[in-house]
């Protein structure tokens, strides 16, 4: 991008004091263009769709909407629109959930100015930015064995849970409002994805790895 073609930025992040730091970082530079401000997912979501950004500085702890939900929604309709997470947190679920949710960087509030900067030209050009610290998380990522259950559906989870608690597959479709047939594929499909034979080994495995609440 240029100076008569800046990157516009949005920024997310529910801190005023935080918005108002990283706005003065990103007015010195002249192929930067701060197009808006948003303190909560929801309303990050609403100005893509208007502001139409190049790229969002996305902040992941925030009320209303969280940046891993917001992430996910704008990725899912403006594929265009870069997101690079920007937050004070380096733990493994958020790291994961950001990645997953499509966001092509993971600094942490820490960086430099001029990293900063120079993450968001990078990710206009489609090439990643990512913290030493979420580098670590997901190299250990790729070299852990996924865990049973790892690709449960949100709706495969509840059924689980129900398992669980020892109802019976009408009983499972009486509680979620939903017909036996469906309850029965539901309970098919964690079966499978669990990879064991009855319902027996699948409580077994629920309980060891903690897959429900």
């Amino acid at each position: 991008m240029t100076q008569n073609n800046p990157i516009k930025i949005l920024l997310v992040d529910d801190h005023m004091v935080v918005r108002s730091g990283l706005s003065t970082v990103l007015s010195v530079n002249d192929d930067l263009k701060l197009v808006g401000e948003a303190g909560d997912g929801a309303e990050a979501i609403r100005l893509c769709e208007s502001l139409q950004p190049d790229v969002v500085l996305m902040d992941l702890v925030m009320p209303e909407m969280d940046g891993v939900t917001a992430t996910r929604i704008i990725k899912q309709s403006w594929p265009q629109i870069q997101v690079i997470a920007l937050t004070s947190f380096k733990e493994k679920e958020y790291v994961e959930g950001a990645i997953k949710a499509g966001a092509g960087g993971y600094l942490l509030k820490n960086i430099s100015a001029e990293e900063l900067v120079n993450a968001v030209r990078r990710a206009v050009a489609g090439q990643p930015s990512l913290s030493p610290e979420a580098a670590q998380v997901l190299i250990q990522r790729v070299n852990e064995p996924e865990k049973p259950g790892h690709d449960l559906t949100d709706r495969e989870k509840e059924v689980l849970t129900l398992m669980v608690k020892g109802l019976n597959n009408n009983e499972i479709a009486e509680r979620l409002i939903i017909s036996q047939s469906t309850a029965k594929f539901h309970v098919s499909n964690v079966l499978s994805k669990l990879g064991v034979a009855g319902r027996t080994e699948a409580v077994a495995i629920a309980v060891k790895y903690h897959l429900v609440s």
